[in-house]
């Protein structure tokens, strides 16, 4: 095991011995530990503040960028659904975990794997929540038609 993952397992442990979950992450780049984070649930009563979501959001403050491309993320547990998708829009395209999803489940701690099977269903047969399209409605202004035609997307 390498020193970064040493070191994500290491604030798992001390997050435990805290009151709060097995989960803490470090954001590397170029070799060196940029960001760390732990699950904050129980400190900051946030579901969103878990190990990856807290190192993503130092990086990104201290950084002052919504791009973290070429930056590898250290997990004690294999990342959330949730988790997941926030390394996928900031631009993260590796990342190591040391728990799987089953080892969490077998834990009592299974959100993710429920998750992770339903996201295989079509969204009208999805057990965890129920989703219900409603199209805009006409003479609505269109936040998406918007969007095409900001000159940003334009250029882009």
């Amino acid at each position: 095991m390498d020193k970064f993952m040493k070191r994500a397992v290491e604030l798992s442990t001390n997050n435990v011995k805290d009151g709060g979950q097995p989960f803490g992450a470090v954001l590397v780049k170029d070799g060196a530990i940029v960001a760390e984070g732990v699950n904050e649930i129980h400190i900051k009563h946030d579901v969103s503040a878990h190990a990856e979501l807290v190192a993503i959001r130092k990086a990104q403050e201290k950084l002052q960028t919504d791009d973290l491309s070429g930056y590898v993320m250290y997990a004690s547990g294999e990342p959330c659904p949730m988790c997941f998708t926030a390394m996928y829009y900031v631009g993260i395209k590796k990342a190591y975990y040391c728990a799987s999803v089953k080892e969490t489940a077998d834990n009592g701690l299974n959100a993710s794997a429920v998750l992770y099977e339903d996201f295989k269903h079509a969204t009208e047969n999805r057990k965890t929540v129920e989703m219900i399209h409603m199209p805009l409605e006409e003479g609505l202004e269109d936040p998406m038609k918007m969007w095409l035609e900001k000159d940003e997307v334009k250029k882009g």
